[in-house]
């Protein structure tokens, strides 16, 4: 008799995809972080006098990174990068900003007909509707906090339920600005869990 409760066959192969994913974000961007530093030290300049310009390139890469869908990009890795270096709080809110502004993509492409880039028969898109249909943008709140499906698929669901764009805007932003201070903050101290590495 199979055991309902067995995890499908692969799962380990998903997670491990994962957490290698994760591992090579951190580490391109403590990468781009100690380039920095590098850049500040053989040119004696400061890199506290380009905070606003960090911010705005925070900004604009996570805008153009939700634009893409489905397809990775490296905006989380700039993001924490600029935050071991800059006001993680900050960095969070430019980041969280310019990722809730471009998710309107996934949104006005479901809006227009979600079928052009996805199968209405995907489990994880049907998951994203059933939360839209229960729960409407408190679902792209929870998911834009804790993403446990591709935001991707919320913008889409909501799209194609003719959800109000500036509320699934503002829900997003809610969502998406607390989550990046929060691993911005825990990018900040990077530097201190590496082995006591200071910048």
């Amino acid at each position: 008799m199979a055991d309902g409760g067995a995890r499908p066959a692969g799962w380990w192969v998903k997670w491990l995809k994962e957490g290698l994913l994760l591992l090579g974000m951190l580490a391109v961007s403590v990468a781009i972080a100690f380039l920095l530093f590098q850049f500040r030290d053989i040119f004696s300049i400061s890199l506290q006098s380009y905070e606003w310009l960090a911010y705005l390139v925070v900004f604009i890469v996570s805008l153009i990174s939700s634009f893409t869908i489905f397809v990775p990009t490296p905006g989380a890795a700039i993001m924490l990068a600029a935050a071991i270096i800059w006001n993680p709080i900050l960095v969070g809110c430019a980041s969280g900003t310019g990722d809730a502004i471009g998710e309107m993509t996934a949104y006005w492409v479901g809006y227009a007909g979600e079928r052009i880039v996805i199968d209405e028969k995907l489990p994880a898109y049907q998951k994203a509707v059933g939360w839209m249909q229960r729960y409407g943008v408190w679902a792209v709140f929870g998911v834009a906090l804790v993403p446990i499906v591709p935001f991707d698929l919320m913008g889409l669901a909501a799209g194609a339920l003719k959800i109000r764009w500036w509320k699934f805007i503002l829900a997003a932003w809610c969502g998406k600005v607390p989550r990046a201070i929060i691993l911005c903050s825990i990018g900040h101290q990077l530097p201190v869990l590496l082995n006591g590495w200071r910048f």
